[in-house]
């Protein structure tokens, strides 16, 4: 029996936080949505390997950004960056009208482990009404992923993002809630 070894690459995939809206230009944009809710406005961007979003109300916007390669992006507004590797939690000190909070995750899965998830989490995308990029099998190798779930309620906005990584065998899943206070 053969155990499939990958290595991890998740030194590249890195969370930053802004106060302040990056451009669409910065970024490989794979699927884009809207989303206004109550005090509340939300832009979802799938990028290249990663995702943004950026959460609009009472005047003041944050930004978080979760991407494999964020080498290129401004430090003008940057809060907080975090390494996605492991499992950790960030609390913002809320500094005016919205709160945040987010929780990462990360693994490295064998060969059938992660092509069993894979499917789970396109079966989860479809039953979710999901935002969904696939990527990486153009010449026959291991499928990428990325899946972004959310949920509206009257104060807060709820995301769940799932970024697998196929030739490594990485699953990034953050959690984040941006709350108007």
């Amino acid at each position: 029996m053969s155990i499939g070894h990958k290595s991890s690459n998740t030194q590249m995939f890195r969370l930053t936080l802004y106060r302040r809206a990056l451009h669409p230009e910065l970024f490989e944009l794979n699927a884009r949505r809207t989303d206004r809710h109550g005090a509340y406005e939300v832009e979802t961007w799938l990028a290249h390997g990663g995702h943004v979003v950026r959460f609009t109300a009472a005047g003041q916007c944050l930004t978080e950004a979760v991407l494999e390669q964020s080498d290129h992006l401004p430090e003008n507004g940057l809060v907080h960056a975090l390494p996605c590797i492991g499992e950790k939690d960030y609390d913002l000190e809320p500094t005016g009208d919205i709160g945040y909070v987010t929780t990462i995750q990360t693994e490295t899965l064998t060969d059938n482990l992660y092509t069993a998830t894979y499917r789970e989490m396109l079966d989860f995308a479809d039953e979710a009404g999901a935002m969904v990029h696939r990527f990486g099998d153009e010449h026959g190798g291991t499928p990428s992923l990325s899946v972004i779930d959310v949920q509206k309620y009257k104060a807060e906005f709820h995301l769940q993002t799932y970024h697998l990584v196929g030739p490594t065998g990485l699953v990034l899943r953050t959690q984040s809630i941006f709350e108007v206070l």
